[in-house]
């Protein structure tokens, strides 16, 4: 079994600020990236662009999620390692 016990990793400064990357920080989770993404995804509106240009052939009576959020949903659960459907 591999053993990884570097506490901390330092990179290049940015500018002045200091960047480091620290494993002491008790119980964290690696889903923290949606945010990054979710926010990236809104400024570029890419997934709306996205949804823009694929029909959606459902009937709106019965509809009861967006096909924008349902993409957004697919396409966050791939970029976090999540390849099943189950997952979601």
């Amino acid at each position: 079994m591999t053993e990884c016990n570097q506490s901390e990793l330092e990179f290049p400064a940015l500018k002045r600020r200091k960047i480091q990357a620290a494993f002491s920080g008790g119980d964290v989770t690696s889903d923290g990236g949606v945010l990054l993404l979710r926010q990236v995804d809104h400024q570029l509106k890419l997934l709306e662009r996205i949804d823009a240009v694929i029909p959606d052939p459902r009937d709106p009576r019965y509809v009861e999620h967006s096909q924008l959020s349902l993409l957004r949903q697919r396409v966050y659960g791939l970029c976090l390692g999540y390849e099943d459907l189950n997952d979601h």
